[in-house]
């Protein structure tokens, strides 16, 4: 069940990181996913070692560097997949 949960977390992370991010961002539904699963776990070191991960009641400060690391993840990922996926298609032609 907490493979579900962190697809699910994931997909909603890289979509707002998505949504935040200026411009279009090419890359995947899957992708997208990942790099939001990639920034959950960026925010939860990140709260870990600020001291804010584990707070009573809700853990906006967490959430809210989950969501900044879902941002870095795609602002970065997103320029790399485009240069291989690019790349593959010039070998192609």
């Amino acid at each position: 069940m907490n493979w579900l949960w962190a697809i699910i977390v994931g997909l909603v992370l890289g979509v707002l990181a998505r949504a935040i991010l200026p411009g279009r961002q090419p890359i995947p539904l899957w992708l997208t996913t990942i790099f939001g699963i990639l920034g959950a776990i960026v925010g939860n070191a990140v709260a870990g070692w600020v001291g804010v991960r584990h707070t009573s009641g809700i853990d906006w400060w967490r959430h809210l560097l989950q969501v900044a690391g879902a941002v870095v993840i795609v602002a970065l990922g997103t320029p790399l997949y485009a240069s291989i996926r690019g790349g593959r298609r010039r070998e192609r032609a």
